[in-house]
């Protein structure tokens, strides 16, 4: 199923996946089979900060595709959408049609992702890292479309979900992800006095909850504190920077203040792992450079208080499109294991087979990919950049975090397919994801949002 590192489809892939105008049950055409391909080829192009060439076809029309196209065609292609990455690959083909999923046109949000075009490489600010997304995320191109979505009276939120979608700039973070989530308001003459506010009711509430004697606590909320005491410092081990005591400390007020606001879920394990984007985002505003050079002494306690109070905040807004992932028995995360379940069996047949086979449940690792929203599969310092998908998606996330952890898993579908029960269940509670750069979080990004957009709209093609 896979050459070259790259997903390819089976015949009963496409018919599900495509379901446009062909009616004809065969397997499909080679000729098919590369429209696929050149489909993933041109979605991972576009999330490298690539113009996107022409149109993506997904659909099971069987014409035939010139794949030999004449020279003359080939250098108008070329003139026409590579005239400013002369490295990249995708754009000798002549690929040119429309996006279809399921026999319908993608949405506006969706097509204007894949039209977002890049100036040449050589203008683009480099990554501390010289990683591909980076560039992507800095250049000036699209500093300058952030820049002007913010300085509108009133952002046009669908507008900065659409830029947000493919990175954010690191210091324009901390003002984007507050208004994706709704924290900021669009309107800028509102926004530092409903910040202001908003962070002084923050404090009442951990005067309230928090700075209070054991002995004026519940003994259920005694035990919750204690629990959130001991994951704290588990939360990211690896990073330094959060063993500070502040940071501890900063961590237990946000996670306890929620949880007591929030009687319906309260504390559970995991929920910790989801502050810490924010709190690194949040501090990045006011110390500079690498997170490994901050010092927390540099913060004065005025400032503290409000990256707390952003940080709890920015967490209430994300856990309530997904308030049934943590209420008893966790619900919404056990729907998403099983629509997981689904479309691997739908996408990779052979591995849904095999880990069947080898009685290996879904729920053994998936559970925690979606409780901590992948935050323990990745290398932290690329957190910030699949965060910024994350909060684009908006309402959506839920669901398009099936097709990213399908993505996930499917990166490693032939080692998989060679290894026993206990051996899998190692593997994907210990993904070697150490090395990985934005390049390989692109390359996730890409098939998933190549996936949602041939299943989303054909949820028959998931049912049991």
């Amino acid at each position: 199923m896979r050459s070259g590192g790259r997903d390819e489809p089976t015949g009963k892939e496409m018919s599900g996946g495509g379901g446009g105008s062909g009616s004809d049950g065969g397997s499909p055409s080679p000729n098919l089979e590369w429209r696929f391909n050149q489909t993933l080829r041109n979605v991972q192009g576009l999330l490298k900060g690539r113009s996107f060439p022409g149109k993506v076809l997904l659909t099971r029309k069987s014409e035939p595709l010139n794949a030999h196209a004449s020279p003359e065609h080939s250098q108008e292609f070329a003139r026409r959408y590579s005239e400013n990455d002369h490295e990249d690959e995708y754009a000798s083909s002549s690929f040119e049609a429309e996006v279809q999923g399921s026999g319908r046109t993608t949405s506006n949000a969706n097509l204007q992702k894949t039209n977002i075009l890049t100036p040449n490489n050589a203008n683009a600010a480099p990554d501390a890292q010289g990683s591909v997304s980076g560039a992507r995320a800095t250049d000036s191109a699209r500093v300058a479309k952030f820049t002007m979505e913010l300085s509108r009276p009133a952002v046009i939120l669908e507008k900065l979900r659409e830029l947000s979608w493919s990175g954010v700039p690191p210091y324009m973070r901390p003002n984007i992800w507050r208004l994706l989530l709704g924290y900021a308001p669009p309107n800028s003459d509102r926004r530092d006095g409903v910040l202001a506010r908003k962070r002084l009711e923050y404090v009442d509430c951990v005067s309230q909850y928090y700075d209070i004697p054991d002995s004026e606590r519940s003994d259920d909320e005694i035990n919750m504190l204690r629990q959130i005491a001991v994951d704290c410092p588990r939360t990211v081990p690896d990073v330094t920077f959060f063993q500070h005591a502040q940071i501890q400390k900063s961590l237990e007020r946000i996670l306890y203040t929620w949880a007591i606001r929030h009687p319906a879920s309260g504390y559970v394990q995991g929920i910790n792992d989801l502050v810490t984007p924010f709190l690194i985002v949040s501090l990045s505003e006011h110390l500079n450079g690498s997170m490994e050079n901050w010092s927390i002494s540099d913060l004065s306690p005025q400032k503290i208080s409000n990256i707390e109070a952003d940080c709890y905040w920015c967490l209430s807004k994300l856990l309530d499109g997904m308030q049934d992932h943590y209420t008893f028995a966790q619900p919404g995360i056990q729907r998403l294991v099983f629509r997981l379940r689904e479309l691997v069996r739908r996408i990779d047949e052979p591995v849904s087979k095999h880990m069947e086979e080898q009685g290996l449940e879904f729920l053994q690792f998936a559970f925690r990919w979606f409780n901590c929203l992948l935050i323990r599969e990745i290398p932290f310092h690329l957190v910030t950049r699949l965060w910024d998908t994350y909060l684009a998606e908006g309402d959506s996330l839920p669901e398009f975090l099936v097709y990213i952890s399908a993505s996930l898993l499917l990166t490693w579908s032939d080692q998989l397919q060679k290894l026993d029960f206990q051996e899998m269940v190692m593997f994907l509670q210990h993904l070697p994801t150490e090395d990985w750069t934005h390049h390989e979080i692109e390359m996730v990004l890409s098939r998933a949002f190549m996936w949602h957009t041939m299943f989303s709209s054909s949820p028959s093609h998931l049912a049991s």
